[in-house]
């Protein structure tokens, strides 16, 4: 059956929150906002992209990288209001050089472990920031 991407829950800025799982492993690797033409490019493409608030453009995750994730299944929540991308991943899937952008664990005495370790050097990709 056709679906109409403008039966999703939009916000106010037309972005729906975006959950970028490995399709493999399931873990999470990362969260990001995409508005309708990023969807409509990740579907056509089979690749993720994405939109940047800061920068107001889009992104295609790997881009620059070639950390590219190669969209296997796209969900939708029972409020549509939330995407669950399942891809598989090329590479690292966060900036930082992490395979996961979460890879900071909160402990319960209040301090931050770093877990996972890193793929690549984020200067050496992105050059200084």
């Amino acid at each position: 059956m056709p679906f109409d991407l403008d039966s999703l829950k939009y916000n106010e800025a037309g972005l729906v929150p975006a959950i970028v799982q490995d399709a493999g492993t399931g873990a999470v690797l990362m969260m990001a906002y995409m508005n309708r033409e990023a969807l409509e490019k990740t579907l056509a493409t089979g690749e993720t992209w994405f939109w940047s608030r800061s920068r107001k453009a889009f992104w295609h995750k790997g881009e620059t990288s070639g950390n590219v994730q190669r969209v296997k299944e796209v969900l939708y929540d029972c409020d549509r209001d939330t995407l669950l991308v399942k891809v598989e991943q090329h590479g690292a899937a966060c900036h930082e050089g992490y395979y996961s952008c979460f890879h900071y664990r909160l402990e319960r005495d209040g301090n931050v472990t770093v877990v996972g370790e890193k793929q690549f050097d984020p200067e050496q990709v992105y050059g200084k920031r």
